[in-house]
């Protein structure tokens, strides 16, 4: 398949998906300017609903595409890293509203990039488990949205002990 058609721009996040080494990883950092893009002038609201979005038709294209190639979650298909650390960045952004934190946007969001890539190369348990075991753009996508899910919630977890013990 022409790797220049509209679905494979997609599922390839504008080509970072075709990075000759860690394809995921570059595809998270690509991800993230047009993430906090999108928070500066339309919100984190904005932002969770183009994640929901970007899900669904993930899960669509994924399924068209694998369907017709005959192939599972291949290396250069980062639509699903872009869902997962957009999701990271509403919980943990959401979150740091509640703390005044110096320089806590960027604390957030380094956090978010650290512990969505722990969790997405990790697969600790039910995030292993979809990865391993439900196939198709379902299983594709919804891994790194659970893993997107851990990622904020760890980092909402330290905002609020390093609050409690008042070290920020």
């Amino acid at each position: 398949m022409n790797k220049f058609s509209v679905q494979m721009l997609f599922l390839s996040f504008f080509g970072s998906g075709y990075a000759p080494k860690a394809p995921g990883t570059v595809g998270t950092l690509a991800s993230m300017p047009l993430g906090i893009l999108i928070i500066y002038y339309l919100g984190l609201q904005s932002l969770f609903m183009l994640t929901f979005a970007i899900t669904i038709i993930g899960i669509i294209e994924v399924n068209k595409y694998e369907n017709k190639n005959n192939s599972h979650d291949e290396s250069w298909i980062v639509i699903d890293e872009t869902a997962g650390i957009w999701l990271t960045m509403v919980i943990s952004l959401y979150g740091l509203t509640h703390y005044n934190i110096p320089y806590g946007e960027v604390i957030a969001l380094t956090g978010s990039f650290i512990f969505f890539r722990l969790f997405d190369i990790w697969k600790p348990s039910t995030i292993g488990w979809i990865d391993k075991n439900l196939k198709g753009g379902l299983g594709v996508m919804l891994d790194d949205i659970l893993a997107g899910f851990a990622a904020g919630l760890l980092n909402l977890l330290l905002f609020k002990i390093f609050a409690e013990f008042g070290l920020i």
